[in-house]
């Protein structure tokens, strides 16, 4: 009896060895697992932190490569001279660079008149897919006003999703820093001055715009913030860029109205803001420099906007297409001008 409970006991002992050795190697097996896992989930933030380093590098040269082209405007306004670091607030945006055209739309308060929404939804829409995605479209906020800065980006934030996630559309604003002291004009009751003041702040906003898409795009094209666009008009200036022969061109006008439709090589916006004189309405420094222009026909892009972004005018500018020839109509100008007090 011994002699069999002897055995017996061993014969448990080598099964409780046993059970104890898988048990073992199933806890060895869960160890060498988790410890693989706990090996790649920190190869995995290294990478992670290597990249979201080199996003800042890269982030950080872009921003100083923008930056230095806005240090031309040092040149012509002394008041920036002072300024540590010209640069706009990007409140949207992915950065997006290496693309064929970055279209620039400066927008103001024009009190209880918008045309913004219309604007972008004619200029996005009547793109293809594969023109979006190699395009930027942006939205300069050239205005003070924080209600109104707020109401654009909830449009756009609403609106515009799917071209704000893919980085064809930024919302950037001008900071205050930028423009110089003409509180004198505002106060002013003379129209003249008046005038003249909102004249500048419209090239500085322009200029601005134009240093900031500089290095995103090979081409650079104004529009306004009032304006619709025709069928298929990025494809139209596509092809006409590619038929053009000669590449001794400094723009060319796809609109006859105002600053409207004016696109350039992005290598010559520099040269283009130095070629302007301070003071000096877009408009007159194209026509000036005409000698070095093309102009398409017929328009490719309508004016729409009524109430001026110059208080209190009301202008009524249309383009009427006929025979592909563009005519140029003024139905009628109405320019109202009120006293601000």
């Amino acid at each position: 009896n011994q002699l069999t409970n002897c055995r017996n006991q061993i014969s448990e002992f080598k099964e409780t060895i046993l059970r104890l050795k898988n048990k073992t190697e199933i806890n060895r097996q869960e160890l060498i697992k988790a410890f693989n896992q706990m090996k790649y989930k920190l190869a995995e933030r290294e990478d992670a932190s290597l990249t979201s380093v080199k996003k800042k590098v890269n982030a950080l040269s872009k921003n100083e490569t923008v930056s230095n082209a806005f240090e031309v405007l040092r040149f012509f306004f002394p008041h920036l001279r002072k300024v540590d670091r010209i640069y706009p607030d990007v409140i949207i945006g992915k950065e997006k660079t290496g693309v064929s055209f970055a279209l620039g739309i400066s927008t103001v308060n024009r009190g209880n008149h918008s045309y913004l929404k219309q604007t972008l939804t004619s200029i996005i829409s009547r793109m293809t897919l594969s023109e979006e995605k190699d395009s930027v479209v942006i939205v300069s906020i050239a205005d003070s006003n924080e209600d109104y800065l707020k109401s654009v980006v909830d449009m756009i934030t609403k609106k515009f999703k799917r071209q704000l996630m893919s980085g064809s559309l930024e919302v950037i604003s001008i900071p205050a820093y930028f423009y110089p002291n003409i509180s004198h004009a505002k106060q002013s009751t003379d129209d003249s001055e008046k005038l003249e003041s909102w004249r500048i702040k419209q090239v500085l906003d322009f200029c601005f715009l134009m240093l900031y898409a500089q290095p995103k795009a090979m081409y650079y094209l104004q529009l306004e913030d009032d304006i619709l666009a025709n069928k298929m008009y990025l494809t139209k200036i596509t092809d006409f860029i590619h038929n053009i022969t000669s590449n001794n061109w400094f723009y060319i006008e796809f609109s006859v109205l105002g600053f409207i439709g004016k696109l350039f090589k992005s290598e010559d916006l520099i040269d283009f803001v130095k070629m302007c004189n301070p003071g000096e309405t877009l408009e007159k420094c194209t026509e000036r420099n005409k000698h070095i222009r093309i102009r398409y026909k017929p328009s490719l892009f309508q004016h729409v906007g009524i109430q001026s972004s110059f208080p209190g005018r009301e202008q009524y500018f249309k383009l009427y297409n006929s025979n592909n020839e563009t005519k140029k109509r003024v139905l009628k100008i109405i320019i109202k001008f009120t006293i601000l007090v």
